[in-house]
C-alpha cells in the first residue's frame, strides 16, 4: 500500500491531503540536505591543490572546520615543512581494539585549463546531467569528503563506534607520497594509532559494480643510456649511440606488446601484467635553430615508466633489463630514477588477502551488499597509491572508491563525478564504516580449537 493510499472520497480527502503534505515536506527536506552535501563537496573541489604548488593550508583549514562541525578530534602534523597532514579521530568505546584508518590525499595533478569544458577548479554542476566537473572529483577529493559525510550520518543516527576511527588527509600522493603517507607511517603518531585496517583510493567502474583493489603495481622508472663515437651525419658507423638505443627500444616494444596482448585477449587484467611505456627520448646536439643535422650524437637515452605487479618475478625482470634492454656489450647502461619493491618489509608480496583469512575483506563485501550495491572481482591496482606504504608494513589495505557507472577520468581532461553517484557513495561508506567500527573478533572456544 502506498504512503497515502486509499480511495479519495469525501471521507478521507483530508487524510490524503495531510499525507501528501508530509510526503512533499520529506521530499523537500531530503533534496535540501542533498544540495547542502553537494555544496560542501564543491567547496573542497574549488580549493586549488594542484601540484607543483598545492594550496595545502586552505585545504587543511576546510577539513578542520568540517571536523569541528562533527565534534571530531583534529590535529595537524607538519612532518615536512609546508606540507600539513590532517589527522581526525572518532574515539571508539574500546580503544584497546585495533583502529580503522580512512586515508585520502589532498593534492591533485595539474590541468590544461584551456582543454576543459569548465574551469577545473570551478566545480561546475551541470544541471542537465548532474555531473560535477573538477580536478579531484574522482582522484580523490570525493573519497575524503564521503568519509566525513558518512560519519555525519552515523553521528546523526546516534551510532557509537566500538573501534576508534581515524581519517588522514595526506599531502603529496601525486608526486610519490614520500613526504605524505611515507613520513606518516614512520611517525610515532602512527605507531600509537594501532591501525588494524586501512581504506584508501580505488578506481571508478564503468559498470554497475564497484571495484576493489588488494595490491598495486610498483613503479620502476628506468633510464636507458647508449654511448658511441660521434661522427659525420653522412657516414655509416656500427654501434652508434642512437642505433643501439633504437635496438633496445624495439626489444622493449615487443615485450610491451606481448604483455598488452594478454590484456586484450582477456587472459589477464591490466594490473596483473608488467606495463612499459616510453616517456622521453633524448639525443642530438642542440643548436640555436634546433639541432645540428650533420653530426651523429655520442650519447642517447630514453626513459620508461615500468609498473610491476606484486605477482611478478622481480629478479627475472631485472635480468631482462641488464641482458636484453641495456646490454653492456652494446655500450649501454641503465639506472632507476625510482624502484619500489614488490615485496613488503618482511619479504612477502605486498598484497592484502582477499580470502577467508582476511575478515576485513569479507566485511567490506558484506557492507556493500547491505548498501544495495555490488562489488566485482578483487583487482591489482594498475598504478600506485598511498596504500603501498601501509602494505609495506604488513597492514591490510584495500583500495576502494565508490564510483559506479562512471568513466575513468583520473588525470584526464574534464574529470567529473555525477552527484547521484557521489551521494550513493556516502551511503556505501556509511555501511562500511559502521560495520568496520562495530566489528569485534570473537575468540574460538576450546571445542572449536580441538576440532580444527
Amino acid at each position: 500500500m502506498s504512503f497515502c493510499g486509499g480511495r479519495r472520497d469525501k471521507h478521507n480527502s483530508y487524510h490524503y491531503s495531510l499525507c501528501l503534505s508530509v510526503l512533499l515536506l520529506v521530499t523537500a527536506t531530503a533534496a535540501e540536505e542533498a544540495s547542502t552535501i553537494i555544496s560542501r563537496f564543491q567547496q573542497y573541489l574549488q580549493i586549488n591543490t594542484a601540484q607543483p604548488q598545492p594550496n595545502y593550508y586552505e585545504a587543511a583549514e576546510f577539513i578542520t572546520s568540517q571536523a569541528k562541525s562533527l565534534n571530531l578530534e583534529s590535529q595537524t602534523l607538519e612532518l615536512v615543512k609546508g606540507k600539513p597532514l590532517i589527522l581526525l579521530k572518532w574515539a571508539g568505546k574500546d580503544p584497546s581494539l585495533p583502529s580503522v584508518l580512512l586515508n585520502s590525499h589532498t593534492d591533485v595533478v595539474p590541468s590544461e585549463h584551456h582543454k576543459w569544458a569548465h574551469p577545473p577548479f570551478s566545480a561546475h554542476l551541470d544541471p542537465a546531467s548532474g555531473n560535477i566537473y573538477a580536478r579531484g572529483s574522482q582522484d580523490m577529493k570525493c573519497v575524503g569528503l564521503q568519509y566525513l559525510e558518512a560519519i555525519r550520518k552515523l553521528k546523526a543516527s546516534g551510532f557509537q563506534p566500538t573501534r576508534t576511527v581515524y581519517l588522514s588527509f595526506v599531502p603529496d600522493e601525486e608526486i610519490g607520497g614520500d613526504d605524505g603517507a611515507g613520513k606518516f607511517v614512520d611517525s610515532d603518531v602512527f605507531v600509537k594509532m594501532n591501525v588494524g585496517i586501512v581504506l584508501d583510493e580505488g578506481l571508478p567502474s564503468p559498470t554497475e559494480n564497484y571495484r576493489a583493489f588488494y595490491g598495486e603495481r610498483s613503479p620502476w622508472w628506468l633510464v636507458v643510456k647508449a654511448v658511441g663515437a660521434p661522427g659525420h651525419g653522412a657516414k655509416l658507423y656500427d654501434n652508434t649511440a642512437t642505433e643501439n638505443l633504437l635496438k633496445s627500444i624495439e626489444t622493449i616494444r615487443r615485450f610491451r606488446a606481448a604483455q598488452f596482448d594478454l590484456v586484450k585477449a582477456g587472459l589477464k587484467a591490466e594490473g596483473e601484467v608488467i606495463s612499459v611505456n616510453m616517456v622521453f627520448l633524448k639525443a642530438g646536439t642542440p643548436s640555436p635553430s634546433g639541432f645540428v643535422m650533420n653530426l651523429q650524437p655520442s650519447e642517447a637515452q630514453a626513459g620508461f615508466d615500468i609498473r610491476v605487479p606484486p605477482t611478478a618475478d622481480q629478479a627475472s625482470l631485472e635480468k631482462r633489463i641488464a641482458e636484453e634492454w641495456a646490454p653492456a656489450s652494446r655500450n649501454m647502461t641503465f639506472e632507476f630514477k625510482q624502484k619500489v619493491s614488490v615485496n613488503d618489509k618482511f619479504g612477502r608480496p605486498a598484497i592484502t588477502a582477499v580470502d577467508s583469512s582476511n575478515v576485513w575483506w569479507a566485511l567490506l563485501e558484506e557492507s556493500i551488499v547491505k548498501a544495495n550495491a555490488g562489488v566485482g572481482k578483487p583487482e591489482i591496482f594498475p598504478a600506485s597509491t598511498d596504500a603501498r606504504y601501509f602494505r609495506e608494513r604488513g597492514l591490510p589495505a584495500i583500495g576502494f572508491s565508490p564510483m559506479a557507472n562512471t568513466p575513468i577520468l583520473l588525470h584526464d581532461h574534464n574529470e567529473f563525478l555525477n552527484k547521484d553517484e557521489y551521494l550513493k557513495g556516502i551511503d556505501v561508506y556509511e555501511s562500511i564504516i559502521k560495520t568496520y567500527a562495530s566489528y569485534i573478533e570473537h575468540p574460538r572456544d576450546e571445542a572449536s580449537r580441538e576440532e580444527l
